[in-house]
């Protein structure tokens, strides 16, 4: 449990105190005026709680448990049932979503598996602030949707207006902690939230709604129809997710390649590869974008391979351009014909072109964390970090790109920062 709270911010450390408040409060709230409708709160419950069995990680690290986040988003929209009014209030909603969480978490903690505290606790406050803000609306609803008058559109529209209300606050909490952990600005995290978790969100929100609607017709029996579809969807995400890092995991290995063989000094791929990610964050590349960088930058110096000799250190900042230039794109080649990475050729391909050519963006971090890691290798001294940025400067315009290396710059004093620390 201790490696959950490990490397925790204060934005983070704040969220799950906030969330730990609002669940005690659910939780005595319950317990001192009882369970309204028992056998509702359990089903939902039960349901949560395979839900968080059953979480995934996403790509970008992101810890999402799809169907306990439908079966919450349910519950908290539930009018009636059986023709019956439900009166269970938003506290109710909070220790229902809360006791399920725990529940679902427990096994996970059994075998040494510590949920994210932080995703937790944001699945749980969106939770309670969609209840705080629907339950009150309730019972007026649930008049609407009896005769005469006997419509459920106001109420479909009230369940669509709070809810996508509360996944775009969702949204914005969980960019606001992502640009804290990765080093990004808030509005590159809010765009690779919209793009990477909200089309997600967007679905688990649809079928919470649907889930609530078909409640009012189906009794509990709708938690065993929306559970299966909602089970093979997360089944394919995870099965999306295991080839991403499938990839990753291949590529590292081929990076290797170059450095088993002596053509790179050792680490010299993977502290490349860091460099350039983190040059491609402070530039607000996108995470796609920077996926693409990952790969690229791992398998940059792979067309050393074709060289009878080695170049010493496997340094290409000191050998001659036109050589660099071949080296890039053997290595191009090379990638190419896995016939799955053509962009990422092409990034390799065009590392080594002048500036005046304008290479894509990807290529030119990439130089520039190639020929940065070149005359530094593993050091840490910060008056051999500074000598090489001043080389690199000298050849800005021309050679490299003087935006890249000034972003270099900054990460690179943001890391002997945190050294000295």
């Amino acid at each position: 449990m201790t490696r959950a709270w490990q490397g925790l911010d204060s934005g983070q450390l704040l969220l799950i105190c906030g969330a730990g408040l609002v669940a005690v409060a659910g939780v005595a709230h319950t317990a001192a005026g009882g369970l309204d409708h028992p056998e509702i709160a359990i089903g939902f419950g039960a349901l949560i709680a395979i839900g968080e069995l059953a979480r995934l990680t996403m790509p970008g690290n992101r810890e999402v448990a799809p169907i306990g986040a439908a079966a919450a988003l349910g519950y908290t929209l539930l009018l009636d049932l059986s023709n019956q009014r439900l009166h269970h209030s938003a506290l109710q909603v909070v220790a229902v979503i809360a006791v399920g969480m725990i529940a679902g978490a427990l096994p996970h903690l059994a075998v040494g598996r510590p949920p994210r505290l932080d995703a937790m606790a944001r699945r749980l406050l969106t939770g309670a602030l969609l209840a705080f803000a629907f339950r009150p609306l309730a019972g007026p609803l649930y008049e609407l949707t009896q005769e005469p008058t006997r419509t459920w559109w106001p109420a479909l529209g009230v369940m669509v207006v709070l809810t996508t209300l509360a996944l775009l606050i969702d949204v914005l909490v969980a960019a606001m902690l992502r640009a804290e952990q990765v080093r990004t600005a808030f509005r590159v995290a809010v765009r690779d939230e919209l793009n990477m978790a909200f089309p997600l969100g967007a679905a688990v929100a649809a079928s919470g709604v649907l889930l609530a609607l078909a409640t009012h017709s189906m009794d509990l029996v709708a938690l065993l129809v929306f559970a299966a579809p909602l089970l093979v969807t997360q089944v394919a995400f995870r099965k999306y997710a295991g080839i991403r890092a499938t990839y990753l995991q291949t590529v590292r290995a081929l990076s290797r390649v170059t450095e088993v063989g002596g053509y790179v000094e050792p680490g010299h791929s993977r502290r490349v590869s860091r460099l350039a990610v983190a040059v491609g964050r402070e530039l607000g590349m996108a995470e796609p974008e920077l996926l693409e960088l990952e790969y690229a930058a791992l398998m940059h110096d792979i067309g050393q391979l074709s060289l009878r000799d080695p170049i010493p250190g496997g340094a290409t900042v000191l050998t001659d351009p036109q050589q660099a230039r071949r080296i890039a794109e053997l290595g191009a080649e090379v990638i190419r014909q896995t016939g799955v990475l053509d962009r990422v050729a092409d990034v390799v391909r065009h590392q080594c072109d002048p500036i005046g050519d304008d290479p894509p963006l990807s290529s030119r971090i990439i130089k520039v964390a190639n020929a940065y890691d070149d005359l530094v290798g593993g050091s840490t001294d910060r008056d051999r970090a500074g000598a090489a940025l001043e080389r690199l400067r000298l050849a800005a315009g021309t050679a490299y790109d003087p935006a890249v290396i000034e972003a270099a710059a900054r990460v690179v004093d943001r890391l002997h920062a945190v050294n000295r620390l």
